[in-house]
């Protein structure tokens, strides 16, 4: 277990800072790091990208570390995410798929019926999603306690979503009219990939990550109680099985599913920028830690933008402990990484305590 802020020394490292912000402790500042920041918009990985797929680099123990400790040197962040993708789990489960540039993940042979969902295996995340494995326990070798890494995966919700739709989608309504016609099947999709994400989170756990991170990216497509019929008995189950290190609990669209979401679990509530984070973090309780949300997109307006949307989001958090910086969502591939870089710097320098 990581040590608390109480008996750590007095030197904050990235890992000290961001570990005792999870922990709800107080660190020397706010701790900051970006979702998607390995990639996207950093030269070094567009390079990688012409000569490698996304899923070469991802499953590849020695791309995927170099692609995750670029963000680390280039912008000062104080967390390592891991690059990799949500799908991964999903193949050694007995999916097609395949990356499609600019459009995302293709299910080949979409879930139309319960004996789909029996034919999905149950996996070993060592044996069958080892590289994933490999590459953090290189990461956290490698930052040698400067930097946390984190570990993540696919919300059930948002995996189930793309295997029943098949592809992306603006609303997802195959997969819910799947999930309305036919309940229990989606029940026991739901269960069997609940199951997966918890070994696959606490095989992360185990392999060094100090964190994890569900990412529910679709979930703003469902209501309060839809959501707490489908979908909050399966988030409540794997935060109650995942243990050993802090956990994050993130989604988009989500105002009106803070709630529930909270009640779910997660010691950190990831908020988007379609919310105010004050507002947010009085709904989700100020026991419990908040992760966010600058929108993305103020970077692509320029400095004098983003650093007004950061310090209304450090005015919004008021200096309470369990604040971790963050966007509101991913990178936008079009940033300019010198702004990632003033924009932590100045996170940093204001919230100093």
């Amino acid at each position: 277990m990581i040590a608390s802020a109480a008996s750590r020394t007095t030197t904050w490292t990235g890992e000290a800072r961001f570990c005792a912000a999870l922990e709800h402790e107080q660190p020397d500042r706010t701790p900051v790091w970006f979702m998607r920041q390995a990639g996207r918009c950093l030269a070094d990985y567009r390079a990688l990208r012409e000569r490698y797929d996304i899923m070469t680099l991802a499953k590849t123990p020695e791309l995927s570390a170099q692609v995750t400790l670029m963000p680390v040197e280039a912008f000062g962040v104080d967390a390592a995410v891991l690059f990799a993708d949500i799908m991964l789990p999903l193949e050694p489960m007995g999916v097609s798929l395949a990356i499609q540039p600019d459009v995302g993940p293709i299910i080949h042979r979409p879930i139309r019926s319960r004996a789909d969902v029996d034919a999905l295996r149950l996996i070993d995340p060592a044996h069958e999603v080892g590289f994933v494995l490999d590459a953090i326990r290189r990461v956290r070798a490698e930052l040698e306690g400067r930097t946390a890494v984190i570990g993540f995966s696919g919300s059930p919700f948002t995996l189930a979503c793309y295997l029943v739709e098949g592809r992306p989608s603006r609303d997802y309504a195959i997969a819910k009219a799947f999930m309305y016609r036919q309940p229990d099947a989606w029940s026991a999709l739901m269960e069997k990939l609940s199951t997966v994400v918890v070994r696959y989170l606490n095989a992360q756990i185990e392999a060094g990550a100090h964190a994890v991170q569900l990412f529910d990216s679709w979930v703003g497509a469902l209501g309060p109680s839809d959501y707490a019929r489908y979908v909050q008995p399966h988030v409540t189950r794997i935060f109650s099985e995942v243990r050993g290190a802090p956990t994050i609990h993130f989604g988009t669209n989500t105002a009106a599913l803070l709630e529930p979401m909270t009640a779910a679990g997660g010691d950190l509530i990831g908020v988007d920028h379609r919310q105010s984070l004050d507002r947010a973090w009085e709904r989700i309780g100020f026991d419990r830690g908040i992760q966010g949300n600058l929108d993305a997109t103020r970077l692509l307006a320029g400095w004098e933008p983003t650093a007004e949307g950061a310090r209304d989001v450090l005015r919004r958090a008021n200096n309470r402990p369990g604040h971790v910086f963050n966007l509101g969502h991913g990178v936008q591939p079009d940033t300019d990484p010198d702004l990632l870089r003033r924009l932590v710097d100045l996170v940093h320098t204001e919230s100093q305590r």
